[in-house]
């Protein structure tokens, strides 16, 4: 279980993050949403101790943060930032097996392989894994480094704007991915998506954002809903049921 208290992060005199308290349900889909600048970034790079926090604790499996050794939280927890152009040359097999890193140091076993066939074919790139990752396009090369935090094998993913700059087909094939992790390998997925509805369709839970601040929590269809949406948001955004899901079908 991943929780936070009193959470804290500030540059100089700017507050980003201000006091966020959270606690983490297990094996689900949560989705941080909110507008732009509301810290959403911030708290889940924090959270996996990529960005140094300014106050508070986070704790993982009972275990603050600062107290996990490296290479054993690499094996608990993986991040994809928005970022993740490489300058080096790498065929897809090879950018995956950099997620066993923390497992081979770089020799890889037998296992590591199994494991790379693995996460190949979770997201059907075996036909493109000796493909250069320059020559893929952007939702091809967005499925190859999923592939990569996949083969890591960690409990808890995060996850910020996988879906950004991808076309429809690629989206829904990567949430589809994410939601495979969750129901059948147990994951716990945290994702920051500006997609409503990809959140109101695939997430179990949500923590909604606003001026680095937690304003709202729970279940998706809690918090997919006209009145938290508009204190999100600050616009009327329309919500029905479409086959039991909550779609948000047009902005006003």
């Amino acid at each position: 279980m991943i929780r936070s208290e009193n959470l804290v992060k500030s540059y100089g005199e700017k507050v980003v993050l201000n006091n966020v308290s959270l606690n983490l349900p297990k094996g689900k889909m949560i989705a941080f949403i909110g507008a732009n600048g509301a810290g959403k970034s911030t708290l889940i790079s924090l959270m996996s101790r990529i960005v140094p926090k300014t106050e508070g604790c986070v704790y993982v499996d009972n275990k603050e943060l600062q107290q996990w050794n490296n290479n054993e939280l690499s094996k608990r927890i993986s991040i994809l930032k928005q970022s993740n152009h490489l300058n080096i040359r790498l065929t897809v097999r090879e950018l995956i097996s950099f997620g066993r890193f923390p497992y081979s140091k770089g020799r890889l076993t037998k296992k590591d392989n199994e494991i790379i066939d693995k996460a190949l074919s979770f997201l059907s790139l075996d036909n493109i894994q000796h493909r250069n990752i320059d020559e893929l396009s952007g939702g091809q090369r967005q499925m190859a480094y999923i592939a990569m935090i996949i083969a890591q094998d960690t409990e808890y993913v995060f996850l910020d704007e996988p879906l950004n700059n991808l076309d429809m087909r690629h989206s829904v094939q990567i949430m589809k991915g994410l939601r495979k992790l969750v129901d059948e390998m147990n994951k716990t997925i945290m994702v920051v998506i500006h997609d409503i509805n990809f959140i109101a369709y695939y997430s179990d839970y949500i923590i909604a954002m606003k001026d680095g601040k937690v304003v709202s929590q729970g279940y998706t269809d809690e918090i997919i809903t006209k009145e938290v949406l508009k204190e999100i948001y600050g616009m009327d955004i329309d919500v029905q049921s479409v086959n039991g899901k909550p779609i948000c079908l047009y902005y006003n």
